[in-house]
């Protein structure tokens, strides 16, 4: 028997898994999982091999790009829009997290939207650092250097709470929020 829409298929023992609804776009998937690969790189190539290390650097800038333009036009979930709220909001539902009782969100939860911001802040000022210093004006001066680095841990240690955060919200909500950022797909029901 042949099923033209996928999200009603019958399993096997006659359980209809729930509704589907795409929410990440390939856009989207594309820059998360290239910025996750790229910045792997550059951190195990740090102070290693310079130009696997600036190259994964310059690539990241081209992502980050690509990201800021489509926060503006993209598609609904991947607006800045959509899911940049106002840290009042961002508050209120780590409280609700805590007590769990958190709201689901089908885009990124306010916690989720705020950590995108600050991910592209940090590895931005990490990426622009990494630039600066391979100039002739910037070259070996130390506060360009340190800035490098620390925003180069902070984005470690924000990858960190990330998937920290992923886990929570996928266990919170019975949603495996790994895979919807390969498929693209989320649970409808909100």
């Amino acid at each position: 028997m042949r099923v033209s829409n996928i999200d009603h298929v019958t399993e096997a023992g006659g359980t209809t898994p729930p509704a589907s609804v795409k929410v990440w776009d390939p856009v989207v998937r594309l820059f998360h999982w290239s910025l996750v690969s790229l910045f792997a790189i550059a951190w195990i190539t740090a102070e290693e091999w310079d130009k696997v290390h600036e190259y994964s650097g310059y690539a990241i800038i081209g992502l980050i790009a690509i990201r800021l333009v489509w926060g503006v036009v993209g598609t609904r979930y991947a607006r800045f829009s959509n899911f940049v709220y106002r840290p009042s909001v961002v508050i209120a539902y780590l409280k609700d997290v805590i007590f769990l009782r958190a709201r689901r969100y089908i885009g990124h939860n306010p916690a989720g939207g705020a950590m995108v911001v600050v991910l592209l802040l940090s590895v931005s000022i990490a990426v622009g650092t990494g630039v600066l210093s391979i100039t002739d004006r910037f070259s070996g001066v130390k506060w360009i250097g340190e800035l490098h680095e620390a925003t180069s841990y902070l984005a470690l240690v924000l990858v960190f709470l990330h998937v920290l955060g992923v886990g929570l919200a996928s266990f919170q909500h019975h949603e495996n929020l790994v895979r919807s950022m390969l498929t693209g797909l989320k649970r409808k029901d909100e």
